[in-house]
């Protein structure tokens, strides 16, 4: 079984099927093996598996094909060197419902009625913007969870969550998920948000930390999601399991 460290993990993982891809191991046209026995063989969950499989899309290493897999299109990257590794989009989630989970619950101790408003206003910004424009959806969005997090009055918190933000926006693998997500009708969730102020508006902690929590693992959740592969290793396991139920007559 390969071992991979606990640094950038994708990023392992990319590197390796990489250069098992540059060695002719797979060869161009072939399909590369299943999430579920990627993420065995590195010994890494499939979220990591998936942020990989993003990095060698963005070189145009491999094409991912709904319904089917993961092939291999070319033994090199696009203009010769791999791009630039930067955050996965699934630790960068982890990351922000470990960080802002804990910014919630200090925020519902603090928070001002006019805080309360500002981020009232700005679920309906979004709800508004959702069918026009998701840029717009999206920029209301960090507005909302960077207000919550200057509620906290801590420069430090403020600070994380920002930079959170910011590395959300310059990663490559997170814009490039985040298209395949809208793609697929993924939007920022007015009720999660709803949810979350109607908890600071209670000025309870444990609340505001489960809303938060919540909501941003349904983020998460929604991503795997958009970015499923269905590989036909699954429809075939899936068909072979009915059959042996029809067998046994259960």
């Amino acid at each position: 079984m390969v071992k991979a460290s606990s640094a950038r993990l994708y990023q392992r993982v990319s590197d390796d099927l990489a250069r098992q891809i540059a060695a002719g191991e797979v060869e161009v046209g072939g399909r590369l093996p299943s999430e579920r026995l990627l993420a065995q063989t590195y010994a890494v969950s499939r979220p990591t598996v998936r942020e990989a499989i993003i990095a060698l899309e963005l070189d145009g290493l491999v094409e991912v094909r709904q319904g089917s897999g993961v092939y291999v299109t070319a033994r090199a990257p696009r203009g010769g060197t791999s791009m630039e590794a930067d955050i996965g989009p699934f630790e960068l989630l982890e990351a922000r419902r470990a960080i802002e989970g804990e910014a919630c619950a200090l925020a519902a101790t603090r928070i001002t009625e006019a805080d309360l408003d500002a981020l009232t206003a700005l679920v309906a910004e979004m709800g508004w913007e959702n069918g026009r424009d998701i840029a717009r959806s999206e920029n209301a969005d960090r507005r909302f969870h960077m207000l919550i997090a200057q509620a906290t009055q801590n420069s430090g918190i403020v600070a994380s969550v920002e930079l959170l933000w910011d590395a959300r926006e310059r990663s490559p693998q997170y814009k490039f998920m985040g298209d395949k997500a809208h793609a697929a009708g993924v939007i920022p969730r007015l009720d999660e948000h709803t949810l979350i102020v109607a908890a600071l508006r209670q000025g309870d902690p444990e609340a505001a930390r489960g809303a938060m929590r919540h909501h941003l693992t349904r983020v998460l959740d929604s991503l795997m999601q958009a970015t499923e592969v269905h590989e036909v290793e699954q429809a075939r396991e899936r068909v072979a399991a009915q059959r042996r139920r029809y067998a046994t007559g259960c």
